[in-house]
């Protein structure tokens, strides 16, 4: 099967990455068929949303953007692969027995931010600047950690609803596996030289040698100690 053609190689989100150079499209040609078109596809998914309203699209974007601190471009269409995936009714088979269907949730946790946007700033949730909308997340966050409800709904099982779907569609992506320096499928090639540093000829070394664990632990600290100061409800 030849390889779709693309002019964006070695693409990171952000341009960020551990491991430059790196381009895991360049093994495509030896992904069966199948796998290579599901693949692909997820480099230009449909423009504009199937599922999603253009007002839930609106919401959900910056959300999105803010989960996964896609700040600036490339991003990967972490929207659009959701969008997509609830169009097809593509679910994890289960749901919170307290939750609705995803598909449900998913709308009325966006109509549920977009409320809090208007009931504390008087404005819709797009219209508000990015620290006021991250306030807005970050107070869902907040109650979920104390085990609160956050309209009516178990706050953690929303949190676990957003975040489960928008890291299932960040690492589908190419460009999230460019930037872990993952591989991609291995069937039907395989692996030659499997093992602790054993690379094959086609992957690349880590060039930053730093744990980034150390690092998300400060990160955490200081969101619990934010979400101390504001008592786990402002939505300033």
């Amino acid at each position: 099967m030849p390889l779709r053609s693309t002019d964006r190689r070695g693409v990171t989100p952000q341009g960020r990455g551990r491991f430059p150079g790196f381009d895991v499209l360049t093994q495509a040609h030896v992904w069966d068929e199948v796998t290579a078109d599901v693949v692909l596809d997820r480099l230009s998914p449909p423009e504009g949303p199937t599922f999603f309203t253009a007002e839930e699209a609106a919401v959900a974007g910056p959300l999105l953007d803010l989960l996964l601190a896609q700040d600036t471009e490339p991003k990967i269409p972490v929207l659009a692969l959701i969008d997509a995936r609830l169009a097809a009714g593509e679910t994890d088979g289960w749901h919170y027995d307290d939750l609705p269907a995803d598909s449900q949730a998913w709308r009325g946790s966006l109509a549920a931010l977009e409320r809090d946007a208007r009931e504390h700033h008087r404005l819709g949730y797009t219209e508000l600047d990015a620290a006021r909308q991250a306030r807005l997340v970050q107070n869902v966050q907040n109650l979920a950690d104390a085990g609160e409800l956050w309209h009516d709904w178990p706050a953690g099982h929303v949190w676990s609803l957003w975040t489960r779907y928008a890291c299932t569609a960040f690492y589908s992506h190419p460009w999230a596996w460019n930037e872990i320096g993952f591989p991609g499928p291995a069937y039907p090639r395989g692996y030659l030289n499997p093992g602790i540093d054993a690379r094959e000829s086609y992957e690349v070394s880590d060039h930053h040698d730093l744990d980034p664990v150390p690092f998300a632990a400060r990160v955490e600290a200081a969101r619990r100690a934010d979400a101390e100061l504001t008592d786990g409800r402002s939505h300033g």
